[in-house]
């Protein structure tokens, strides 16, 4: 009877959670009642879903290329020539869009997190600093940095914003994805990022 208890909870809480996620998306982030709730269904942070497949793509691109389309909301790897590993990734939201070639110019397993002094004027709640591997991290299990700027693609603990508009820049994936893809992209990587669509 406590399990089904618990269970009945469970799914109260994420109810609540997708509710009000799609009514403010930009405060979406991996903080608070969100990141208890991924817990209860991981033992820990979320984010452990794949959503990547194989599929065709435009041979235009050389082998080990990363191309991240806003529009699509996915993140594709080029395996080989018109092939890619396509990932659905978390994308900015409003003004934090951009666009721009870049190269994978560092990579960490378990990042720390520091909100930028922006990030904690728009929500004082936020901690100072997330240490590496703490599951509530926003930044997941891994992190490919983009050049000099603060843009990553990295994990999450909230998995439910994946393929949504919620970052501030930065290229949101589920846990396992980011595993595959840091294991795939060395430093130096090419990494295009446009809104422009691949797939219909």
């Amino acid at each position: 009877m406590k399990r089904f208890a618990l269970i009945k909870l469970s799914l109260a809480l994420v109810a609540f959670a997708g509710f009000t996620s799609a009514m403010a998306p930009q405060k979406a982030a991996a903080q608070g009642i969100f990141s208890a709730i991924s817990g209860i269904f991981s033992g820990g942070g979320g984010g452990w879903q794949s959503g990547r497949r194989e599929e065709s793509f435009s041979g235009k691109y050389a082998r080990g290329t990363i191309i991240v389309s806003f529009g699509d909301r996915r993140l594709y790897y080029i395996s080989k020539k018109g092939t890619a590993l396509s990932y659905p990734i978390g994308v900015p939201t409003g003004r934090a869009v951009w666009a721009g070639t870049l190269r994978v110019s560092r990579k960490k397993v378990n990042p720390g997190w520091t909100p930028t002094a922006r990030m904690r004027r728009e929500n004082p709640a936020l901690p100072r600093t997330v240490k590496g591997g703490d599951p509530k991290n926003p930044l997941g299990v891994r992190a490919l940095y983009l050049g000099t700027t603060l843009y990553r693609i990295h994990g999450t603990d909230a998995p439910w914003t994946v393929g949504q508009n919620v970052t501030a820049g930065c290229i949101r994936l589920y846990n396992n994805d980011v595993i595959d893809l840091y294991n795939r992209a060395p430093v130096g990587t090419k990494v295009i990022v446009t809104s422009k669509r691949f797939k219909t």
